[in-house]
């Protein structure tokens, strides 16, 4: 098994680049595409969106009793399948009905993702391999994405609405490929269900309901998972509307976020390993709420140079929560999941992604109509009662979830021998 680790983390890194790269050609354009083949304005087109995105979430469940029944990897290169199949429709896409369609194919696939692939991952990497794997997914995600959307700047830079379809045919072969690389990855005969399938207990659900610990882990990750959403709603708008930035500025902090990622996840994490998760995840949640209450003093500030000096320390703050806090969230919840139903305690915990993810643009966009400096600390107030919640929660949490390192075994000490 030893020996096979490495080529199953190869094929599961390639499988990340081929779908960060794909998603990462597409996602800049969903809605000018759409725009483009239906001729709706954009309102309209991101209406259709966020419904389908909504009606989506129905997956999630579903996905966490698949995942009991037949295993993660039948579920992640299903759902990677099941994407495919979405996108090869696209380019038959020529209103809104049909639009809302494909839309919600591809949506209930990319929401049956998150908790099929954290429990993918659970099924053939232990201990701190895990940290270590989760790091490297989201530095390589993040780079995949970046090249991605280079890739589709240039092509459509040729001038032909042709490669707009060349684009989503493109996304489509990426995700076929991904799902070859995962499907062959071979999961050690010791995980759960890779002997046979796997039986679902009854009552999985009510199981993960009477798991309080657990559901306060979910609970307190929805304020930390609604200071994600800044990068792609909050900051665009603060930055441009409220403080007087140009427009260019937004990408080149997005350009900060993504390349410290990328750079920087792996070695961060594999410090991070020899600390309790809980403290590192309460950490990094504390570092969003510092980066936020910058973001709300700058409202304050008239000068330009203090602004962007500002700007620019805030996204940096905001960076380091996100690698303190990201891949070892996702470590602690996965291991703080028992085995035999792991699928739906993952798909519950998953809702507090998602859900924040589907609000965050109604809710980010009122309270920064009500008030900029209120909706930074709304947020860094949130990020706090996270950070400090998981510091009380982490004595009730499972010893192997809270410690990357397993425990270790108690030494009984040899009786004496009998005198002769």
């Amino acid at each position: 098994m030893t020996g096979a680790r490495p080529s199953a983390k190869t094929r599961y890194m390639l499988g990340m680049v081929v779908d960060a790269t794909g998603a990462g050609m597409y996602l800049p354009l969903s809605l000018l595409y759409f725009h483009h083949v239906t001729g709706l304005p954009l309102t309209q087109v991101g209406t259709l969106m966020t419904a389908a995105a909504v009606i989506g979430l129905i997956s999630n469940p579903a996905a966490g009793v698949l995942i009991d029944r037949f295993g993660a990897k039948a579920v992640v290169t299903g759902g990677y399948l099941l994407r495919a199949a979405g996108f090869c429709t696209y380019p038959l896409v020529d209103n809104g009905y049909t639009m809302f369609c494909v839309i919600l194919l591809v949506a209930l696939g990319d929401t049956s993702f998150p908790p099929a692939i954290q429990s993918f991952i659970a099924e053939f990497v232990q201990g701190t391999e895990r940290d270590k794997l989760l790091a490297a997914q989201r530095s390589l995600r993040n780079a995949g994405l970046g090249v991605g959307g280079l890739i589709a700047g240039g092509v459509l830079a040729l001038g032909s609405d042709a490669f707009y379809y060349v684009i989503v045919f493109c996304t489509a072969a990426g995700y076929v490929l991904a799902a070859v690389c995962f499907g062959s990855i071979p999961i050690p005969r010791t995980a759960p269900g890779s002997a046979a399938p796997r039986v679902s207990r009854k009552g999985g659900y009510r199981l993960v309901a009477r798991n309080r610990p657990f559901l306060a882990l979910t609970l307190l990750n929805v304020p930390t998972a609604f200071g994600y959403t800044v990068l792609a709603v909050g900051i665009p708008a603060y930055v441009t509307q409220d403080l007087g930035a140009s427009t260019s500025l937004v990408g080149v902090l997005y350009a900060v976020n993504t390349v410290g990622i990328a750079l920087l996840q792996i070695p961060v994490t594999r410090a991070l390993v020899a600390f309790r998760r809980s403290r590192a995840v309460a950490l990094g949640a504390a570092v969003f709420a510092a980066s936020f209450l910058v973001f709300a003093a700058l409202a304050a500030v008239g000068e330009k140079s203090v602004i962007l000096v500002g700007v620019f320390a805030a996204t940096v703050l905001f960076t380091a929560g996100e690698l303190l806090h990201g891949a070892t969230a996702s470590a602690l919840c996965a291991q703080a999941a028992p085995e035999e139903t792991r699928g739906r305690h993952l798909a519950v915990y998953q809702l507090s992604w998602a859900v924040p993810s589907a609000l965050a643009p109604a809710v980010l966009t009122a309270l920064l109509t009500l008030s900029p400096t209120a909706m930074w600390l709304v947020l860094a107030a949130g990020a706090t009662v996270s950070a400090l919640g998981v510091l009380r929660l982490e004595p009730r949490l499972p010893y192997e979830a809270v410690h990357p390192e397993p425990k270790p075994a108690r030494s009984v000490p040899a009786e004496p021998a009998p005198a002769a």
